[in-house]
């Protein structure tokens, strides 16, 4: 069984009159990814604050594992926990160079001396920063400084990786590279928390996500689990051949009682409202179905059946990253009400 490495128990934090975060109550296991998501001002950048000591829980508190293997409050004995590594908000740095900026965080980080110099060469290689490496950070675009950040939170090889919107100010390569090195630190055995605007790549490399807004924890599982839970099962059918605007109402109603057994339903058992749609500039009928396995090739037989006359379906397959989209939200939505 999965061994608890951070354990939030009933966290509030308030500045001033604003209540940041309310009662949250979460656990991360050794070796997950854990995604923070939520709105601009939800309390996500609080958490990981908090996570690093730069801020004080009012209510609750925190628990870290130590390097004995068990939960400790994260404000007795420091020096007895975990070893942890941040990106916090977006990185600035005296007007050094990243081989001093390296070692100094190094050493104080009491990572072994005598392989500081392996290490830090080995990242800045890893991240297209080698030839960068005695030259001053001012001349650095803001894409090399969030990576440089990225080597500072990870220079003395952490068990535990805190980092907020990460990708920021990247290209699409070093986006690849920031997803790949973090899917290879999982592989080490580390565990990651990490918050990001970019559903995208959480859906890509989490394995569950932490919703939070307007301060609570709205949701906390993995993706698939949030799915189920929210019926965020969605089938997109794209056709060769457009639907006339005058045909699109009674096409899509014949669809919908075509796959009435099939669809997304309410509690009451009615099927929800635009269970089936068009997307005209797509060229796509969208299907929001009930999530079974064997209710995807079930649908596909139908509609291959109804449009094999006038349409040709050019692709048919289920979108993860809209899912995602569709929980985040849903969730919202339903917290808001």
């Amino acid at each position: 069984m999965a061994q608890s490495i951070l354990k939030f128990e009933n966290v509030s934090k308030t500045y001033g009159n604003l209540l940041a975060l309310d009662g949250i109550n979460f656990s991360v296991y050794q070796n997950e990814i854990i995604g923070l998501i939520g709105p601009n001002g939800a309390g996500k950048t609080t958490a990981l604050k908090l996570i690093a000591r730069l801020l004080i829980p009012n209510e609750g508190r925190i628990l870290i594992k130590t390097h004995k293997g068990h939960l400790q409050d994260i404000r007795i004995h420091e020096k007895n926990l975990v070893e942890m590594g941040f990106l916090i908000d977006i990185p600035h740095f005296y007007n050094t160079n990243p081989a001093s900026l390296l070692r100094l965080i190094a050493k104080i980080r009491n990572y072994p001396k005598n392989q500081i110099e392996d290490r830090m060469d080995t990242l800045l290689k890893s991240f297209n920063l080698y030839e960068w490496k005695y030259k001053k950070i001012k001349t650095f675009s803001k894409g090399m400084v969030q990576k440089l950040g990225f080597c500072t939170a990870i220079i003395h090889d952490p068990e535990v990786v805190i980092l907020d919107e990460p990708q920021t100010g990247l290209d699409p390569q070093s986006r690849i590279t920031i997803r790949e090195y973090l899917r290879n630190l999982k592989k080490e055995g580390k565990t990651i928390i990490i918050s990001s605007h970019l559903l995208e790549e959480i859906r890509e490399i989490c394995d569950k996500i932490a919703l939070i807004n307007q301060g609570k924890l709205v949701g906390y599982d993995t993706i698939d689990n949030l799915e189920i839970t929210y019926k965020t099962k969605e089938l997109i059918c794209e056709i060769e051949t457009p639907i006339a605007s005058s045909d699109r109402k009674e096409f899509l109603e014949k669809i919908e009682h075509l796959l009435r057994n099939y669809l997304e339903k309410e509690n009451d058992d009615s099927i929800i409202k635009d269970a089936v749609s068009y997307n005209s500039d797509k060229q796509c009928i969208l299907i929001k179905y009930n999530g079974l396995n064997t209710a995807k090739s079930k649908i596909l037989e139908i509609l291959s059946q109804y449009l094999s006359n006038n349409y040709k379906i050019t692709s048919f397959y289920e979108p993860k990253i809209t899912q995602l989209e569709r929980i985040y939200s849903k969730m919202i939505n339903k917290e808001n009400d």
